[in-house]
């Protein structure tokens, strides 16, 4: 992992791209150099090699125009004269032959017992002189591959003609060998010079990739959301310019972070105090996020219910619904009630989409609906009933209307029958009316109480004597009251009503013989009193029904009676409205007891 990263480092690659650059350059030079010189040092060895051929070709010139008759003895002959000169001019490497138009050698600066003075030469290279009159020269390689110039000469005498031709050989060695040792000089210092741009390529690739280093390292901070550094400015160039840049970015960053972390921690703590729960899916249906409302909505925790199918925590899967329609759906109601408590939530669907409209997940708003539920089948029983019971005396009245108008009136002993029975019915709606109206008024706080300090146990003995002067001979009502007195603060006409309506209840459902008995007492600082009764009771799970608005335990009696179904609501309502409460208990086949509770005069302030 320490050479890949090592290879991968710019500060390496820096280092690399500045030798590979240098070394371009040097080897451009060094070609470029190597072949002028090259050039250069032939040329100026060609050029001494001419000039000594020049000056040869002078003197041979003169030496061959000599007259070398018997009239001048002291003339020496012509081969020493030639080989006087080719000594004159013999240079160290330089091989020197003069031959006549016989291609026979006449002087040699090769003087050793080897020398081929006197033999004729058979090269092309001379005899292709001596036999044109053109001037000649190469470089070739000798037998022992060594480089060497050649060059030839007609050699005329005064009189323009040819009488030879000179032929020099010289050896190129020395030219290269000096070549090679420049070259070898031109070496050591470009590897002086690359090993010392090399260290300076090192430092100034530190220099440039230090502050980029510290740029890498404050950015993998900033992945593990740690702003609080900033990087080195080193001067105003690029990337100085770049490491301002940088600390901008880290500063806005911190700033956005921030910005994101506090709306995170508002919306948290909306999630988690709103009391809809939420929860969000990706686009597959999974959960991603739920707020603890939710949580007990769905009766799942947080924790277990992250990851599980939206459709399966709603108790959908048994549903025909795709995951793409909820959506669509807009909301729904789900029941979750079970054999002992009713649970309704709603939940309303939408859709989270990116920047190209396309699905990236589903927000679900849930809403416990239990209580909006009771009161909507509340109001659609209430309305049934309603007009259940409106309609039952209106029929009744239109049929007696339309028998009176079809010739009844005239029968003197049916006509007040039918007249007697329609004023009944046409009192008991104007009950209902007014239960109704007395409900509404209570339900809306507009009806006041007007209270007052009374002394409830003789106002209780006052109801109740009221009753046992019109009651059956055949009910006994009983007694068992304390002795002194009880204050409480009430209205007197309300709770009158309500004791008529609780009494009267207990007369209409008590058998002959039965016994009605009342009681009054303290309980936990409160006057608490009860009626009962020893009818035919009430079933265990209609006993706390019987409040509701129009609701009664045995309807064909009640109705027969002439109840509304409205006196014990109202009876609620009251006691209620005096800050006590009501209830009832009752076995079937061994009556009812109706209790209620009111605050007693010391436990109630007279502001109240």
């Amino acid at each position: 992992m320490h050479k890949v990263s090592l290879f991968r480092s710019i500060q390496l690659k820096f280092i690399v791209i500045f030798i590979l650059l240098l070394l371009v350059t040097i080897q451009i030079i060094g070609a470029y150099f190597v072949r002028g010189l090259e050039t250069e040092l032939r040329e100026n060895f060609e050029e001494s090699i001419e000039a000594t051929v020049g000056i040869m070709e002078v003197n041979l010139k003169q030496a061959f125009s000599k007259d070398r008759s018997d009239d001048n003895p002291d003339t020496p002959s012509l081969e020493d004269e030639v080989q006087d000169i080719v000594q004159v001019n013999n240079t160290r490497d330089v091989k020197i032959q003069v031959m006549n138009m016989q291609s026979r050698i006449i002087a040699s600066n090769d003087t050793t017992g080897g020398s081929n003075i006197g033999k004729k030469t058979t090269k092309d290279f001379i005899t292709n002189v001596l036999r044109n009159g053109n001037e000649n020269k190469s470089n070739v390689y000798d037998e022992e591959n060594n480089r060497i110039y050649r060059r030839a000469v007609p050699i005329y005498d005064d009189e323009h003609t040819q009488t030879g031709a000179l032929y020099v050989e010289a050896s190129l060695e020395g030219v290269y060998s000096q070549l090679n040792d420049i070259n070898s000089v031109f070496l050591k210092g470009s590897a002086l010079a690359i090993t010392i741009s090399a260290f300076l390529g090192i430092l100034v690739a530190r220099a440039i990739t230090r502050p980029i280093q510290e740029m890498r390292g404050q950015a993998q901070k900033m992945a593990r959301e740690d702003f609080s550094q900033k990087v080195n400015v080193y001067g105003k160039d690029e990337i100085g310019q770049l490491a301002e840049s940088f600390n901008d970015l880290n500063a806005k960053l911190k700033h956005s972070r921030a910005l994101t972390e506090e709306e995170r921690r508002k919306l948290s703590l909306v999630l988690s105090n709103m009391s809809d729960g939420v929860i969000a899916t990706d686009r597959n249906g999974y959960i991603t996020l739920l707020n603890d409302a939710a949580g007990m909505l769905i009766h799942q925790e947080t924790e277990e219910a992250e990851g599980k199918f939206l459709l399966d925590v709603l108790q959908l899967e048994d549903r025909s619904v795709d995951i793409s329609e909820l959506p669509d759906s807009g909301s729904m109601i789900i029941d979750f009630s079970d054999e002992n408590t009713i649970f309704e939530i709603r939940a309303k669907f939408s859709t989270i989409t990116d920047e190209d409209q396309d699905v990236s997940g589903f927000i679900t708003v849930l809403s416990d609906v239990t209580e909006q539920q009771e009161i909507e089948r509340e109001r659609r029983e209430f309305v049934s009933n309603v007009s259940h019971e409106l309609r039952t005396p209106l029929t009744t009245m239109r049929s007696y209307i339309e028998a009176l108008t079809e010739g009844a009136w005239e029968d003197k002993t049916i006509a007040p029958k039918f007249l007697q029975v329609t004023q009944n019915e046409t009192d008991r709606m104007i009950r209902m009316v007014n239960d109704l109206l007395q409900l509404s008024r209570m339900d809306n706080r507009s009806e006041s109480l007007h209270q007052e300090q009374v002394d409830f146990i003789n106002f209780f003995h006052g109801v109740i004597d009221r009753f046992e002067m019109n009651v059956s001979e055949h009910i006994t009502l009983e007694r068992d009251l304390p002795e002194g007195s009880l204050d409480v603060w009430l209205d007197q006409d309300k709770m009158v009503q309500v004791l008529d309506n609780v009494i009267s209840n207990a007369v209409k459902y008590s058998p002959e013989g039965g016994v009605i008995h009342f009681d009054a007492a303290v309980q936990n600082g409160q006057l608490l009193a009860s009626v009962t009764d020893e009818g035919t009771g009430i079933p265990y799970d209609k006993v706390d029904k019987i409040f509701d608005r129009f609701y009664r335990a045995d309807k064909a009696r009640s109705r027969k009676l002439g109840g509304t179904g409205l006196g014990l609501a109202i009876t609620r309502e009251i006691v209620e409205a005096h800050q006590g409460s009501i209830w009832a208990k009752s076995k079937e086949g061994k009556g009812t007891t109706i209790l209620f509770t009111l605050p007693l005069e010391n436990q109630k302030r007279r502001g109240d």
